[in-house]
This record gives C-alpha cells, structure tokens and sequence, in this order.
C-alpha cells in the first residue's frame, strides 16, 4: 500500500480516489465532452452503483425482461471487462486484434437460460 494510503481504510481510500479522480476529470468531461462522468474504482462507489442501478431499470423496462437478470447480465459483463483489461496490462494482448461488434441490444436477451 501506497504510504500516503497507509492510515487510510480500504473504503475510505476508495472515495478518496473516486473524489480525486471526479475533481480531476469532471470539469473536462462536463465542458468539452457535454458528458456525465462516473468514476470507477477496482470498488463500484455509490454513484456507480446508482448509475448502473437506473440502466438495468431502463433497460428491464424497454424490453420487457427482469430487473434482476438485467444487473446481473451488467456485472457479469463489468466483471469480465475488467478481468479483460486486467489480465491484458499484466501479459499483453496477444493475437490479431480484432474490431469490437457492438451488440443489437434491443435483440438481447438478459436471461441467460434459454427456453
């Protein structure tokens, strides 16, 4: 652990990384990008939580599927995301990259089993 982190608790760490990182950013997101900006930690802060909580509730809405097999279709894919990313900054991508193909979401089913 960093020193200036060593009198800290981990969630106390956590928000002052996440309000580093909003002071940092937000104003540029805010006027260059005409965004919103949620930070993420390696720990989802309580305004990443309330972001991902209201796109699964859009989401179940639009397309008629459960708010419970949405968030958890959304954290399995953040999960595997950030495994991704993980795994690639340690070993480095090896292989042919490939263009990503966006998924049609409104063709998407949340429900992992099928009928």
């Amino acid at each position: 652990m960093a020193p200036s982190n060593a009198s800290k608790s981990i969630p106390a760490m956590y928000i002052s990384h996440e309000s580093e990182k909003k002071r940092k950013y937000n104003s540029r997101v805010l006027n260059v990008e005409k965004a919103a900006f949620t930070p993420h930690n390696r720990c989802m802060g309580k305004e990443a939580v309330l972001f991902y909580k209201k796109a699964a509730e859009k989401i179940s809405n639009t397309t008629n599927q459960s708010y419970s097999d949405v968030i958890s279709y959304i954290r399995k894919r953040l999960r595997f995301e950030l495994l991704k990313t993980c795994l690639i900054s340690i070993r480095g991508y090896r292989g042919i990259m490939k263009k990503h193909e966006s998924e049609d979401m409104s063709n998407l089913d949340y429900n992992l089993i099928r009928e």
